[in-house]
């Protein structure tokens, strides 16, 4: 019981950062990076990006 429940808590938190990059880089922002804090911060993370800005396109 105890094995089932880190990995779904691993599963959550691993789709959440997958989110959170396809985000990230919708605001023109690296995805791998903020895949990495997406794993450290989890949902914190994801408020961070909802408040954040676009930045203007690099091209």
């Amino acid at each position: 019981m105890i094995i089932e429940n880190h990995t779904t808590f691993a599963v959550g938190f691993g789709t959440l950062a997958f989110i959170n990059a396809n985000l990230a880089q919708a605001k023109n922002r690296s995805g791998l990076a903020w895949w990495f804090v997406s794993l450290l911060l989890g949902p914190f993370a994801t408020f961070l990006l909802a408040l954040l800005d676009k930045l203007p396109d690099p091209h």
